[in-house]
């Protein structure tokens, strides 16, 4: 192939180039390159907080100054991780203690997301929620009008939106190409308990409060939230309604949180998004799926495919594209960064994310916080899906039908 004719090539193929990532426009963005300490508090020292301190280890210019958890057992294992930080009981005396910090990460149980948030605000700080961003809508909406009011940055830790495949699907599905949207799919499956052994009974319910029906959002706030998002941010569209069902199949262990549950939300158009979750089963794992009359998305977060209807037109790039067996279809994958890796024939090697999700969100965070890119996911943002969530949790608890008011989620 000539220069000229490969010009042409990547011209007339523009969109389905985002598959085999032959467009240098679809390649990762630049790594982060902090040139001096990046202070960081955290706020909540649970499984996600001890994670996110692992994630925070592989940069050396950002340092951990201190922490802060009610919990003694969940506060000296995160100190454990972050050598020289300073532990405290609560997030006042952590901005207290540390007035330079440059960001506090918040990643408390849900219920108590928004007060140290808008602490680390009035403090001057950015901040980083975990999501769902806040228990209730009306602290969402706290949140988001303090995002709006101050010059610093606030990202909620919605991480699809950072996700380098999930960024070429978002792309390739822009660009038309799996046709009219006939249907969306979504599921979340991991065997696991959400309860964690208690030493002292006075923990129970801090250590365990994704299980207590009166502050968890269950599976569709904890979960769905996230997934939901994704789908938002794809079609730009949100749902109108929202019907479900849950029960607990597993375990009986004297909670009233579903452990189980089935979701379908409708939208104006009469899409349809099938969303089902369970704590009882692994099968599947998670994922979003979008179906269109020319092809469909697969999005399993670590791993993404395209598959191609037999009818869909045939662009001549498929030729060049790597393809994994998924199910009984053959998928074209989605692989992030691939014009450097099909310049070095190596696109197999590119299959997968190098990174966590998590990883990508704290990047993209930081990104914003020192060179002024652009928020992944904003408090507005957050605080839609959250709406959402907490119809599928009203739709999940009662069995019936719940609107989703668009006068105030558009005024969000």
């Amino acid at each position: 192939m000539t220069a000229s004719d490969r010009r042409q090539f990547l011209r007339t193929s523009l969109g389905a180039a985002a598959a085999v990532s032959l467009g240098s426009q679809l390649e990762l963005a630049p790594a982060l390159n902090l040139r001096q300490s990046f202070k960081v508090g955290l706020v909540g020292c649970g499984r996600q907080g001890r994670t996110i301190l692992t994630e925070l280890a592989k940069w050396p210019a950002v340092e951990v100054v201190g922490l802060a958890d009610p919990v003694e057992s969940r506060r000296k294992s995160a100190l454990r991780r972050a050598k020289g930080a300073v532990g405290y009981t609560g997030h006042a005396e952590l901005l207290s203690a540390h007035t330079d910090l440059d960001a506090v990460i918040v990643a408390s149980p849900t219920h108590l997301h928004t007060e140290p948030a808008l602490a680390a605000f009035a403090a001057g700080h950015h901040v980083y929620c975990e999501a769902p961003m806040a228990h209730t809508l009306d602290d969402a909406k706290r949140l988001a009008e303090a995002a709006k009011n101050s010059s610093k940055v606030f990202q909620v830790g919605q991480l699809g939106r950072v996700n380098p495949i999930y960024n070429l699907a978002w792309k390739f599905y822009r660009s038309g190409s799996i046709g009219d949207l006939v249907a969306l799919r979504s599921r979340s499956a991991e065997k696991t308990t959400w309860t964690t052994p208690v030493r002292d009974p006075a923990d129970q319910k801090a250590l365990n409060w994704r299980t207590d029906a009166e502050v968890s959002l269950g599976l569709p706030g904890e979960l769905g939230v996230h997934q939901f998002d994704v789908f938002h941010w794809f079609t730009g569209e949100y749902p109108t309604s929202v019907r479900g069902n849950g029960s607990i199949r597993l375990h009986k262990d004297g909670r009233q949180v579903p452990d189980t549950v089935s979701t379908s939300l409708r939208y104006a158009d009469g899409t349809q998004l099938g969303w089902e979750a369970t704590i009882a089963n692994s099968f599947d794992g998670s994922y979003e799926q979008f179906e269109g009359h020319m092809g469909t998305f697969k999005l399993g977060w670590t791993h993404g495919w395209l598959f191609k209807e037999a009818d869909s037109p045939t662009q001549g790039w498929e030729v060049y594209a790597n393809r994994q067996s998924v199910g009984n279809e053959q998928g074209i994958t989605l692989i992030a960064d691939a014009t450097k890796l099909a310049a070095q024939n190596k696109l197999k090697d590119g299959i997968g994310l190098p990174e966590s999700s998590l990883w990508y969100g704290l990047e993209a965070f930081i990104k914003s916080c020192t060179e002024g890119a652009e928020v992944a996911c904003t408090a507005a943002e957050g605080a839609r899906s959250l709406m959402v969530a907490l119809a599928a949790t009203e739709a999940v608890r009662t069995g019936e039908e719940v609107a989703i008011d668009a006068d105030v989620l558009n005024s969000l």
